[in-house]
């Protein structure tokens, strides 16, 4: 394999795409680009028009994604002195579930002159919550039918996903539905465009479609029962669902003009942004955990087998990694609750203590953290402040303190909620322990990663190395890594994922070992947590929901 070849890794988040060449033989990111969208999200009116939108609707413009798309590429092609020739392939992550409706050809409902002032015709950000009523009724009809893909999802699937938006669409604008020929994860309908056929990613179809690449989408009987007529939507889904990793095709000759590449560089099928940062961590084989760790966490693992656990979120063949069953867990709130309490929970004279010293209220409540003694605060708490994901799957549990006295402190509160975030995953990882999947060992990345505290806390709940990704850009390099595998021996590329991850991947910059006191004073307070969860969770979770 000769050593000046590139992969490009795409990653379309909720505000910017970024792209990332990468060196497919020693693994070195070349150049990076980002480009943040024009229209961004779009919550209040459409763009060009006066046409408000209702509560909850969140939409983008699909040719901001193409716009930037042009200007990542040119830039990172520019900045890494990369020709054309040397980019072996291209890999598509996408944040997810963000559906687009379109015509037979691909083309956008919303770009059409007829249907550019329809809030419907536009893509649905995975931010739109409008469809809630629509999740509703399809959770208790699958509950009441005994629907066998349910347990995949932990009896409960999201506002989010591809059927209650559609369905919300088949409610509220039938016209626009009948016209639609399509409805699309916009992470497959930027391949399409790019290599000028529709093929459908496991991973988004799996995930956020109720795809099994056995039973295929829910019978049409059950659709029939959500709604009269509804079953059309079968026929606008597609038919071929593939792996991740396998080749779409190659770049068209009019979008190879327009990213100034060569036509046919191989590009691959896509995956969901947090999906695609597994391999960008390096792992590709069971027996560890991922952890993409921000705002809120998604928690990832792979295993031969299928089983069925409490909280997952969704369980896919091929989905993640090629030949492997992929488990995706979460929290709901993990970063943002370490927000809150900096926002609302601190007194003027750490505000002045903080200007004083030069570090921000974060750093100031870390340093003062992490003086303690694990268990010396005397707190426990419950970190639901955004609901809970995993394992209760419930939005209406809230937050809870226990402990507190006059004389708890900022920091106190600010080390209870780390703890309980971490005591959050370990809830998930005995959960996927009690159903045979063996977790020995978390690997982690995004922005809360460089914070030890919260590390060497979530190592020693767990009582398992923590091991943080080399790369700021996991997930673009997952990507990247998507593109190398699609492109194959033939074009340059590689083989296999575990190939492309051992290439193309670097050791973890930092591993965290977990304290043997800390552990045993942690799986003290972890009883109480336990006692709590289950009681306000399991037992009692109308106390919540009434206040």
């Amino acid at each position: 394999m000769k050593s000046n070849y590139y992969a490009l890794g795409l990653d379309f988040g909720t505000k910017s795409v970024r792209c990332l060449a990468v060196n497919i033989a020693s693994g070195e990111e070349r150049a990076v680009a980002v480009s943040e969208y024009l229209d961004g999200v779009i919550t209040d009116k459409l763009p060009g028009t006066s046409i408000t939108l209702d509560r909850d609707w969140a939409l983008q413009n699909p040719q901001n994604w193409l716009d930037s798309l042009n200007k990542v590429v040119h830039q990172v092609l520019k900045d890494g002195k990369i020709k054309p020739e040397t980019v072996v392939g291209i890999g598509i992550s996408f944040t997810a579930s963000t559906i687009l409706p379109t015509t037979d050809d691909g083309i956008p409902l919303c770009a059409l002159p007829k249907w550019s002032c329809e809030p419907h015709a536009w893509p649905k950000l995975w931010k739109h919550h409008a469809a809630q009523s629509d999740a509703d009724l399809i959770n208790n009809i699958a509950r009441q039918e005994s629907e066998p893909w349910l347990k995949r999802y932990g009896g409960l699937i999201s506002s989010e996903w591809l059927f209650p938006k559609a369905l919300q669409v088949f409610r509220e604008s039938r016209e626009c539905f009948n016209s639609a020929k399509r409805f699309i994860e916009a992470g497959d309908w930027i391949v399409w465009k790019l290599v000028g056929r529709e093929t459908r990613s496991a991973c988004q179809a799996g995930y956020k479609a109720l795809w099994n690449n056995i039973s295929g989408y829910p019978s049409n009987l059950f659709l029939e029962k959500l709604n009269n007529e509804f079953s059309q939507l079968t026929n606008k889904l597609g038919k071929e669902v593939y792996p991740v990793g396998t080749c779409s095709g190659g770049l068209t000759i009019e979008m190879a003009s327009r990213l100034k590449l060569l036509p046919g560089t191989p590009v691959g099928t896509a995956i969901i942004d947090a999906h695609s940062a597994v391999a960008g961590v390096g792992v590709a084989d069971p027996g560890k955990m991922i952890m993409v760790m921000g705002t809120s966490t998604c928690h990832m693992v792979l295993d031969q087998k299928e089983v069925f656990t409490a909280g997952v979120a969704g369980v896919v063949r091929d989905g993640i990694i090629p030949g492997y069953y992929g488990y995706e867990s979460g929290q709901s709130a993990v970063g943002d609750i370490f927000s809150w309490i900096t926002e609302y929970g601190v007194p003027k004279s750490y505000h002045n203590e903080a200007k004083k010293s030069g570090v921000s209220l974060h750093e100031l409540l870390i340093n003062k953290a992490t003086s303690q003694k694990a268990g010396s605060h005397g707190i426990v708490a419950l970190d639901w402040l955004n609901g809970n994901r995993s394992v209760l799957m419930n939005s209406d549990l809230k937050g809870v303190l226990v402990g507190l006295t006059l004389k708890t402190k900022p920091e106190d509160i600010y080390r209870a909620l780390v703890e309980a975030t971490a005591f959050g995953t370990r809830i998930i990882i005995e959960a996927y322990e009690e159903n045979g999947l063996n977790i020995e060992e978390l690997y982690t990345c995004g922005s809360l990663v460089n914070n030890p505290l919260i590390m060497q806390i979530y190592s020693d709940v767990t009582g398992r190395p923590i091991k943080v990704a080399s790369s700021s850009q996991a997930t673009a390099l997952g990507a990247a890594i998507l593109g190398s595998v699609a492109a194959g021996p033939e074009y340059g590329g590689y083989g296999s994922y575990a190939e492309a991850i051992k290439k193309m991947t670097v050791p973890a910059k930092k591993t965290y070992k977990s304290n043997r006191e800390n552990l045993e004073i942690y799986n003290k307070i972890f009883v109480d947590y336990k006692l709590l969860h289950d009681f306000f969770g399991r037992n009692n979770p109308s106390i919540m929901k009434n206040l």
